[in-house]
């Protein structure tokens, strides 16, 4: 499945719109991840816990999106989008958005050698 940012993808046309589709996680990093994160935020740099934990978040709320795409009959996502918030100060809530649509090869498309 072809998921872009953008609300078209180069060299298809969209065919069908199937609607908004997402996908949604919402994660802990647990104590010990956080006070490991917090003695580490002390020295200041990049807090490899907390990066880990949000690339995870990131990868399962996109998987999800396609899940959820595929099953409304989809073979591509446009505008994707990712959002996110905090929950209760502790939990960090990951939403990854767009529009599930059909898409085909586009004849009239420019082609470029390989």
């Amino acid at each position: 499945m072809i998921v872009a940012t953008s609300p078209f993808i180069a060299g298809h046309r969209i065919v069908e719109t199937k609607g908004q589709t997402f996908g949604l996680v919402v994660r802990s990093r647990g104590l010990s991840g956080n006070l490991i994160a917090g003695l580490r935020s002390l020295g200041g740099g990049e807090i490899h816990e907390y990066t880990e934990l949000l690339e995870d978040t990131r990868r399962q709320a996109l998987d999800r999106l396609v899940r959820n795409a595929t099953l409304m009959g989809a073979n591509a996502v446009v505008s994707m989008r990712f959002d996110s918030s905090e929950m209760a100060g502790t939990m960090t809530e990951i939403v990854a958005y767009g529009t599930a649509v059909v898409i085909v090869p586009d004849p009239a498309a420019p082609q470029h050698a390989d």
